[in-house]
């Protein structure tokens, strides 16, 4: 049904969408073609910016009357922070329109068929996988209303992140780490529990790769995460730090925690810590979609018990510690079988100097 050159337009067309930070809206690439010759692409930086359709027509520099325009999700069709894009198709003249998937938003509904009413050629489903995969936390958010949770841990081959006495600098190298920061930079907010606080004082910002700081979220039911802790400090950073705490914990350890850009956020007490269910609904209600946990183990556990994890991303170091002792990436309830356990779909396997990034979704358990 599809050509080869019309596969490229939109592998092109989601190569554009990665390089945006749009969140909470969607990433959306567009390209557009005259004469089988791709004459501009397009993408949803920030938002409240100008969507991909539009950009793409702006950087043509000229008439695109005529022309195909490829797009990875559905166009907009109604007023939010921008002018819908079904107008800017039509006023730009563009011929026919593809698409990769239907935007799960319900305030788009009718964007297709406004198109075709004014004459504009329109087709669905080209390389629609992957243009549905490209919006996973989108839909997710739309549907439920929480973030598209990714377990971020770097492990061994025995599956520690950690020696028995906590040590864990550095299991993997300098490529896993970039690859780390640049994980950062595309996520809303960073997840740890106090416990990661206390042993590894993380600063959890982005500096490897060039890029913006998400919010830093502590799960801190007690409140005991030190004031001098980096993940408090500002100035080395313009994201904020929500710390999560229970609404019984001792009010003067959480005044010496105030200051310029740390919020603390009571919830509900869980017999583990602090109800993650609930930080989780608080962090969607605050456009939180993507959200990056890095654990530790107990984070990992509790995340997996409760399903609430959407995918995983574990780097794998050619290390073996040998201890039994040692830190696992979760430490949860488990499965008493191997049928019950969580798998892996939809995996990748990529290499990052001597180590290995094996990623993929959560299948759901039965």
């Amino acid at each position: 049904m599809w050509s080869d050159f019309e596969r490229g337009a939109m592998e092109r067309a989601i190569a554009e969408a990665k390089r945006g930070r749009p969140s909470p809206n969607p990433r959306v690439g567009a390209v557009i073609v005259r004469d089988a010759k791709i004459i501009s692409v397009g993408h949803h930086e920030r938002a409240g910016r100008a969507h991909a359709e539009v950009v793409a027509i702006q950087n043509a520099g000229s008439s695109v009357e005529g022309a195909t325009l490829y797009v990875t999700l559905e166009p907009c069709n109604h007023h939010g922070r921008t002018g819908p894009c079904t107008e800017a198709i039509l006023e730009a003249q563009i011929a026919r329109v593809v698409i990769g998937c239907r935007d799960p938003a319900p305030h788009v509904a009718g964007a297709i068929d406004r198109l075709k009413t004014a004459g504009v050629e329109v087709e669905v489903g080209l390389m629609e996988q992957e243009c549905t995969a490209l919006i996973a936390d989108f839909a997710k958010h739309v549907r439920t209303g929480l973030p598209f949770v990714t377990l971020k841990a770097a492990v061994t081959l025995d599956g520690k992140i950690a020696t028995r006495t906590g040590d864990s600098k550095w299991i993997t190298g300098e490529e896993a780490r970039t690859e780390t920061h640049r994980m950062r930079d595309e996520s809303d907010a960073i997840l740890v529990g106090v416990g990661t606080v206390l042993a590894d004082d993380p600063k959890l910002t982005v500096r490897h790769v060039e890029g913006r700081d998400p919010v830093r979220v502590v799960l801190d039911a007690d409140l005991r995460t030190l004031p001098t802790s980096a993940v408090l400090d500002q100035g080395a950073s313009g994201a904020g730090t929500w710390i999560f705490h229970a609404h019984d914990a001792d009010s003067a350890r959480g005044e010496a925690l105030r200051g310029p850009g740390v919020e603390l956020i009571p919830v509900s007490r869980h017999a583990r810590g602090v109800d993650v269910e609930e930080v989780l609904k608080v962090l969607g209600e605050r456009d939180v979609v993507r959200l990056l946990v890095e654990g530790g183990a107990h984070v990992h556990g509790t995340f997996l018990d409760l399903g609430l994890a959407d995918r995983a991303a574990i780097f794998i170091a050619p290390r073996i510690v040998g201890d039994s002792d040692a830190i696992s990436f979760a430490a949860g309830s488990g499965v008493e079988s191997i049928e019950h356990a969580w798998r892996l779909v939809r995996t990748r396997v990529q290499p990052l100097g001597s180590d290995w990034l094996v990623s993929g979704d959560f299948e759901r358990r039965q």
